[in-house]
C-alpha cells in the first residue's frame, strides 16, 4: 500500500472536473456516438476495470440495440506508472464482422488502446470506434486517436470515474489530480 491513507491522497488532490462536468460529457458522448452507431447494432466492450464507470453511465443513455461484453487489459496494476500490457480477459462475444465501440477511461499515451483494437480487429472485428471518458494532453503525439472525447485533462496522474490511484478512489463521481 502507498504511505498516505487513501483519505489523505483525496485530502490533497486538485479538483480537475466536478461530477456535474462528467455528467454532461457523457451526455453530450451518448448524443454523439447515437448519430454514428444507432443502426449499426454494435457490440459495445468495456476496458475493465478502469472503464467500469463510464461505461455504466453511458450504456443507460445509449437508446439503441446493442450487446455487452468486457476485456481485461492493464498496464498500471495499481502503480501510476503504466509497465507490459497485461492481457486478463479477453471478449467472449464473436466479433467476426461486427462493429465494436471500445469504452475506456482515459487514453493516455494511446499504447493500451491501440493494443486492444488491434486485438478486436484481430478477432475479425470489421470496425473498432473507441470513447473515451478523459483524454490527456501530452507534447507528443499519440499512436491512436478516440473516435468520441468526453473531457480533456491535464499531464497529471488522474483518478476518480473508474480511475484509481494506488487502486482507491474508482467511485469518486469527479475527476482529481494528484498534486
Amino acid at each position: 500500500m502507498h504511505k498516505q491513507s487513501p483519505q489523505q491522497l483525496l485530502d490533497q488532490a486538485e479538483l480537475i472536473h466536478a461530477s456535474a462536468v462528467v455528467d454532461a460529457a457523457i451526455a453530450r458522448l451518448s448524443e454523439d456516438i447515437t448519430q454514428v452507431l444507432a443502426d449499426a447494432c454494435p457490440i459495445v466492450i468495456c476496458v475493465m476495470r478502469g472503464g467500469i464507470v463510464f461505461a455504466g453511465q453511458l450504456l443507460a443513455q445509449l437508446n439503441f440495440p446493442l450487446q455487452v461484453d468486457y476485456l481485461h487489459a492493464s498496464r498500471y496494476q495499481n502503480n501510476t506508472v503504466g509497465n507490459t500490457l497485461i492481457w486478463q480477459a479477453l471478449p467472449k462475444l464473436d466479433l467476426s464482422n461486427r462493429t465494436v465501440l471500445l469504452l475506456d477511461d482515459i487514453l493516455d499515451e494511446g499504447i493500451t488502446l491501440l493494443a486492444i483494437k488491434e486485438k478486436c480487429l484481430a478477432l475479425g472485428a470489421k470496425q473498432v470506434l473507441s470513447a473515451v471518458l478523459l483524454e490527456k494532453k501530452l507534447s507528443y503525439s499519440k499512436p491512436i486517436a478516440a473516435d468520441f472525447v468526453g473531457l480533456e485533462v491535464p499531464n497529471r496522474y488522474v483518478f476518480g470515474c473508474g480511475m484509481d490511484v494506488y487502486g482507491w478512489w474508482r467511485n469518486l463521481p469527479a475527476i482529481y489530480a494528484l498534486k
